[in-house]
């Protein structure tokens, strides 16, 4: 039985006064809606009504359940006008995961500049180096770099391409030298990244010579954080691996300097992940799209001043790598 359908058609004979009048508004048929009466009060086991041939009364058990349909009934017409609401029109807060590097460099200040368009959400943003179960932690989106997603019935959209480089302080360099080519780095000081997407001992490049692997058995420093290991690799500890959006500042204001300028790490795929596609709450929807939309065109400036730096960067002078 469908009792909240039966209510519907309780309160409407309550309030048009006959079944006839109830069916017209219904769109149904009087049988149907004497029916849907008879049946609620079955499993009231109560009667609501006092029907003569001429007209209708309501019970003073019928009254008080009266009350409480029309409560009710406001109450789910309420809860469907919102559902459909978040559907067409972006509000309601959004939970967030990002991976820490991704979030602090680009996901804050996308959601800063999406605000500006849709101040009615909010965001409860969590940033984390993993890639979490969306259903069981209850996150709207997941934004997370990978080589690859591994198959698990979410929607993922790719919002891009990035990598990372290898870099060193003025100081470093100065001291020991800069390697010409990815072995050299075994004579040098390795700074390693603990990260769930760039291997902890296995260095892959990408270079004139196509993939190049160099194998990192020890080093002075272990980080887990990218903005930790940039601070660390400024001091001049050693060199070690960088996302462009750790790098970029320090490339720009000369305390870093990339080093193997023709190479560069493993490139990852930049990735929003979401639980499903069909009736996508609007602010979902809209969020990603903004993410789509405007990422790439940062990636893109990013990857356009690593090169103007790569061209203009004349201060260091590349000598032969030295053996630490």
């Amino acid at each position: 039985m469908d009792t909240l359908q039966n209510m519907r058609a309780f309160s409407c004979v309550a309030q048009a006064g006959s079944f006839t009048a109830a069916a017209v508004q219904l769109d149904t048929t009087t049988a149907n809606v004497s029916r849907a009466v008879s049946n609620l009060e079955a499993h009231l086991q109560t009667r609501l009504l006092n029907r003569t041939t001429r007209r209708i009364a309501l019970t003073e058990a019928g009254k008080r359940y009266l009350l409480r349909c029309e409560q009710i009934l406001g109450y789910v017409e309420e809860a469907e006008a919102e559902a459909s609401d978040a559907h067409a029109r972006p509000a309601g807060q959004l939970k967030v995961h990002s991976m820490t590097g991704v979030g602090q460099h680009y996901v804050i200040d996308a959601i800063a500049r999406y605000r500006k368009h849709h101040p009615d959400v909010s965001f409860d943003l969590t940033m984390a180096n993993r890639v979490p179960d969306l259903l069981d932690e209850g996150y709207d989106v997941s934004i997370v770099l990978a080589s690859e997603l591994a198959d698990s019935g979410f929607v993922s959209q790719r919002l891009g391409i990035t990598y990372s480089i290898v870099c060193a302080s003025p100081a470093y360099i100065k001291a020991f030298g800069m390697p010409q080519k990815p072995q050299d780095l075994l004579n040098h000081a390795c700074l390693r990244l603990v990260s769930p997407v760039i291997p902890l001992d296995k260095w892959a490049f990408d270079g004139p010579e196509g993939q190049e692997v160099v194998t990192i058995l020890t080093s002075p420093f272990l980080v887990n954080s990218a903005d930790a290991m940039k601070t660390a690799i400024g001091s001049g500890m050693g060199v070690g691996i960088l996302p462009i959006y750790s790098a970029i500042e320090g490339l720009r204001d000369g305390s870093l300097v990339r080093v193997l300028t023709h190479y560069r790490s493993q490139e990852l795929n930049l990735y929003a992940i979401y639980p499903s596609r069909q009736y996508l709450d609007a602010k979902i929807r809209t969020w990603v799209e903004y993410l789509r939309g405007s990422l790439p065109e940062i990636l893109a400036a990013h990857e356009a001043d690593l090169k103007t730096h790569d061209v203009l960067n004349l201060v260091i002078q590349p000598s032969e790598s030295i053996v630490r």
